[in-house]
C-alpha cells in the first residue's frame, strides 16, 4: 500500500503543493494523511496513526525531508524504525537519492544513510536558525518600540473615580462597568492593577 504524509506547521500554511505532488504520482487522496503540527518531534496524532498501519512492503511518500520532521536525532531514529523494523520504504520526493526502494544493497544503504544524516542535520539547523532569526526580529522590533500582544486599553477619564466608588462598595461591579462601557472582567482587572 502507498501512503502520503503531508505536514505544515500551522493552520495558516497551505498544503496544496504537497498534495498535488502526491496526486501527480498517482496517490489516492484517501491514502494521504494531512497534519498541521510542528515537526519538532513525532508526537503528532495523525502521524502516529499512519505509522501504526504501515507494514512490510508499504511505501511512505513525503514531499521533502523536513515535512517528516526537523529534529536530527529523532528523524534518524524514525527513519530507521520505518525502514528496518517495519520494513516499509520511504520516498522523499524532492530528493531522489532518499528513495529506499532503490538502494537495497549494502553500498546503496550506506550512501543513503550518510545522505540522510546530512540532510537531517541541515533540517534541524534550519529550525534552529528560524528560531534565532525570529528572536532577533522580535528583539529589534522591541528596540524600535513595537509592542506585542493585545493593544493596551485606554482607560476612560473618569476610570479612577468610578473605580474607587466600586472598591469602596458604593456601586456594584455591573454599574461601574456600564458607566465606563467596559467589560466587568476588564474593569475589575484594571482596578486591581491600577488602584489598589
Amino acid at each position: 500500500m502507498d501512503y502520503g504524509y503531508v505536514r505544515v506547521s500551522s493552520r495558516e500554511q497551505n498544503v496544496d503543493r504537497q498534495i498535488l505532488s502526491m496526486q501527480e504520482i498517482g496517490l489516492d487522496l484517501d491514502n494521504i494523511v494531512i497534519e498541521k503540527q510542528s515537526g519538532k518531534d513525532f508526537n503528532r496524532p495523525l502521524y502516529k496513526e499512519l505509522i501504526s498501519v504501515l507494514k512490510e512492503g508499504d511505501v511512505l511518500y513525503v514531499k521533502s525531508l523536513d515535512r517528516l520532521g526537523r529534529n536530527y536525532e529523532l528523524l534518524l531514529e524514525e527513519w530507521r524504525y520505518i525502514t528496518k523494523d517495519v520494513k516499509a520504504d520511504i520516498v522523499v520526493m524532492d530528493m531522489p537519492i532518499l528513495d529506499t526502494r532503490l538502494y537495497k544493497d549494502l553500498l546503496g544503504t550506506v550512501i543513503s544513510d550518510i545522505f540522510l544524516s546530512l540532510l537531517s542535520f541541515f533540517a534541524e539547523n534550519e529550525r534552529t536558525y528560524i528560531k534565532q532569526r525570529q528572536a532577533e526580529g522580535i528583539a529589534a522590533a522591541k528596540q524600535k518600540g513595537v509592542r506585542f500582544g493585545r493593544p493596551r486599553l485606554v482607560l476612560p477619564p473618569d476610570f479612577e473615580l468610578v473605580g474607587r466608588m466600586w472598591l469602596n462598595k458604593e456601586i456594584t461591579l455591573n454599574e461601574a462597568s456600564k458607566r465606563l462601557k467596559m467589560a466587568p472582567s476588564s474593569f475589575r482587572l484594571y482596578c486591581y492593577n491600577n488602584l489598589k
